[in-house]
């Protein structure tokens, strides 16, 4: 098939209480007694979506997805004045996961993963090796001190100079020269909503500037909810400030954990946001998981060409155990 399959909707969803005050949104779809399959977000904050379930064969897979912790229909929400996002870290969300796995009844799945849900995916699989039976990735990201600098510390501002200088001016003065991201998080959560709004539009524009093949200007749509806006910057600058407690490098330092999962990763060969190179590194170390690169494709998952190959993807995988 080139295309995504027909819309469906969920045959099942509803909140989990997973501990700390929170509560995170999962819906089911496909077929009941179909292959297990897990979709998780990027962002952090990005939220699941309808798309997401187009990618698989509703006749073949049982397809979970959830938004994670502050954002998507979870809650508390990120946007939230005095939220604590304290207990909102990557082992919560592995833990989360697997809680998840534990109310549905499934002993494993193939776990999909998109940008940070990429980083996610391979995390999991890394620590629950036994409940993962493939990984299909895109927009791949290990976590690593350097992308995170590349992203949102002015590496690829070397391709975008006029649009990181807007996201500095946006800065107060003084905090022009230090950590952008440290500045970023302590405007979106000042005292006055003026202030945090004003933060979460410059933050949300900066995003949008990137993961496009061809550029495009302005805001993307998803972001001129301000809720949505100001739970994606807060997550975002929240984990990124803590390179996701993953530490530098160990992603890939405990690659071996999944040598023998069997995995598909698809990249844009104009990905600005998770260049291609992270890819290939990780092949090189995971020969297991295959590498497609789209040509004419930059980060977004939509893009016909990484659409058709995650896809062609899950099709591969439908009948294997």
């Amino acid at each position: 098939m080139s295309g995504v399959y027909p819309a469906i909707e969920p045959d099942a969803h509803g909140m989990l209480d997973v501990g700390d005050g929170e509560r995170i949104y999962w819906e089911r779809c496909g077929d009941p007694n179909g292959k297990p399959a897990l979709v998780l977000h990027g962002g952090p904050g990005s939220g699941c979506t309808p798309w997401q379930r187009r990618l698989f064969d509703p006749g073949a897979y049982r397809v979970v997805l959830f938004d994670q912790r502050g954002c998507g229909r979870s809650t508390p929400h990120a946007s939230e004045p005095d939220i604590d996002l304290t207990a909102n870290t990557t082992e919560h969300l592995i833990g989360d996961i697997e809680d998840l796995r534990r109310h549905l009844d499934i002993e494993r799945w193939l776990v999909m993963g998109g940008s940070w849900g990429s980083e996610l995916a391979l995390a999991y699989a890394e620590r629950h090796r036994d409940r993962v039976t493939e990984l299909v990735l895109h927009g791949v990201a290990t976590g690593r001190r350097r992308e995170y600098d590349w992203l949102f510390r002015g590496g690829v501002s070397i391709f975008f100079p006029d649009a990181w200088q807007r996201l500095l001016d946006a800065l107060p003065e003084g905090d022009r020269d230090g950590d952008v991201v440290e500045a970023y998080h302590r405007q979106l959560f000042d005292a006055d909503p003026a202030i945090r709004s004003a933060a979460a539009m410059a933050w949300c524009t900066w995003e949008s500037a990137t993961p496009h093949w061809p550029p495009t200007p302005g805001l993307d749509a998803r972001y001129t909810d301000p809720a949505f806006a100001l739970a994606f910057a807060r997550l975002v600058t929240h984990y990124v400030r803590h390179d996701a407690w993953l530490g530098d490098g160990d992603v890939l330092r405990d690659i071996d954990a999944i040598a023998d999962v069997p995995g598909v990763m698809v990249n844009g060969r104009f990905d600005f946001q998770s260049p291609v190179g992270t890819a290939w590194e990780l092949h090189r170390a995971w020969p297991a998981g295959d590498l497609v690169v789209v040509d004419d494709a930059g980060h977004g998952a939509n893009h016909a060409g990484i659409t058709a190959e995650l896809v062609r993807a899950t099709d591969r995988f439908a009948d294997q155990s």
